[in-house]
């Protein structure tokens, strides 16, 4: 069966970890190899020889052990279904991997003549580690795919475009446990809606994905709804079985074996994405603690010294990927009804940007311990708690109110948040003080999200570290 992208990037994931077990399985046999020798040996089943010979002298054997034993264990079905496997069936399929492996183990040890130095001890013990080891690990993915499966809220939220008739047949043709990785939160049918009710449903929904599964359609009939997710950054999975038309920059996938049309507007599920959230969670959690040590005893002091019946952090709703809710943290800079304020600040001392969003320099709502705490960007210290969760990252589009997103004008404003969002971005890095046009934040936060690499993020990183140190742009 083919295997979708998100599928075969899980499966390469647990081929890396598995791996890393097998390699964890012959460092554990190596530092027990003495005492298995003592007890063989008083046992009189070993007989003691050279202690001297370890795991350097398998260096050469464990370069090919250790990528071949995944890639057998793929061979054979190890990781599929894990859901319906039994562990007979795992047992039966490492069983198979194992004679592969010792075979090509064999004829190198052969071949190279490398019986007199190959810790045999050492390679037996191993086995049944590293059997023990990968067991361990396919349970707890077990255990953590069926609580996901099972937890409502976890599951991806999706809507379909289609018939009632086209939806059920499109069901029909999946297996039962693709279906279940999903939540179905609306069905739209474009006989009998406009396309602005489409808008409206993606808008209140915020999902990441509409699966159209139209019967006997042709393309053009959907053009207009697979452009409105387009311009909004929605993936759009369209069963391609109808299709007769070539379609720009189309990108093909499958569900569950059945062959989907893809048109993505953002980056591609990829190994560089899973290094972003890597990094987000590494370098997030290294700087928390580190902050949490040295700065945030003293920022809550002297907050709480300004107005000590205040509470030390602000918490507002902002929009998140796809413009589904979070709660963002940050340091209080702001007197505590500076948003019942706020009306009447833009009456009397205006807005210096353009668009839905509110940006003031000299705030007056603003004390005077807040802005030294903006000035240094301390303040968004906090929202490293909201890239631990995942609910943003560290390079990203700036998270707007939940009040501005509703107010976009255009509706291709809403692809910024088609990623997560970020502590830092391409205008917090491109002097913000001179960018007053909404619409120019918007084309830097389009051209990250068009062009993101990993190598666009650590730029972004490293201009970040001099604009703080020099305050620049700070508001």
């Amino acid at each position: 069966m083919a295997q979708g992208r998100k599928e075969a990037l899980s499966v390469q994931a647990l081929q890396f970890v598995d791996a890393t077990l097998v390699y964890a399985a012959f460092v554990i046999s190596a530092a027990i190899r003495d005492d298995l020798l003592w007890i063989l040996d008083k046992w009189e089943v070993w007989k003691r020889g050279d202690n001297t010979i370890g795991l350097t002298e398998m260096m050469p054997l464990l370069f090919v052990i250790i990528p071949l034993t995944p890639i057998a264990l793929e061979a054979f079905g190890f990781y599929r279904h894990p859901l319906r496997k039994r562990l007979r069936d795992s047992l039966t399929q490492m069983a198979k991997s194992l004679i592969i492996v010792g075979v090509v183990v064999g004829a190198l040890v052969v071949f190279f003549k490398l019986g007199d130095s190959t810790p045999r001890l050492t390679l037996g013990a191993a086995v049944p580690i590293a059997i023990c080891l990968v067991l361990m690990r396919e349970r707890l993915v077990r255990i953590f795919v069926l609580h996901s499966v099972r937890v409502e809220d976890a599951k991806e939220a999706v809507i379909y475009v289609g018939s009632q008739e086209s939806i059920k047949e499109f069901e029909a043709s999946l297996p039962s446990d693709v279906l279940t990785e999903y939540k179905v939160v609306a069905h739209y049918q474009p006989s009998e809606g406009t396309p602005e009710e489409f808008t409206s449903l993606l808008k209140r929904e915020s999902v990441a994905r509409v699966i159209f599964a139209p019967r006997q359609t042709e393309f053009g009939k959907l053009a207009e709804l697979v452009e409105i997710c387009e311009l909004q950054g929605v993936e759009a999975w369209i069963s391609a079985d109808f299709i007769q038309t070539q379609v720009a920059r189309p990108d093909f996938d499958s569900m569950g074996g059945k062959p989907m049309l893809v048109l993505r507007s953002t980056p591609e599920l990829s190994w560089a994405l899973w290094v972003k959230g890597a990094i987000d969670f590494l370098v997030s959690a290294v700087v928390l603690g580190a902050s949490i040590v040295l700065i945030w005893w003293w920022v809550a002091l002297f907050i709480k010294i300004g107005s000590p019946r205040d509470p030390v952090f602000f918490r507002q709703k902002r929009a998140g990927r796809y413009g589904k809710p979070f709660t963002m943290w940050k340091f209080r800079t702001m007197h505590p009804d500076a948003e019942d304020q706020l009306d009447d600040i833009k009456e009397s001392e205006g807005n210096e940007m353009s668009g839905p969003v509110f940006k003031l320099e000299n705030d007056p709502r603003v004390f005077g311990f807040g802005n030294f705490l903006r000035r240094t960007s301390i303040d968004e210290l906090p929202q490293l708690l909201n890239v631990l969760r995942g609910d943003m990252s560290l390079v990203g589009p700036r998270p707007l109110p939940l009040y501005e997103v509703e107010q976009f004008a255009k509706s291709e404003h809403r692809r910024r948040l088609s990623v997560k969002p970020g502590i830092t971005c391409l205008w917090q890095v491109s002097g913000r003080n001179k960018i007053t046009s909404f619409d120019e934040w918007v084309r830097l936060d389009l051209d990250y999200i068009d062009n993101w690499s990993l190598g666009l993020d650590l730029r972004i990183l490293l201009k970040t570290v001099p604009a703080v140190l020099r305050r620049k742009g700070s508001k």
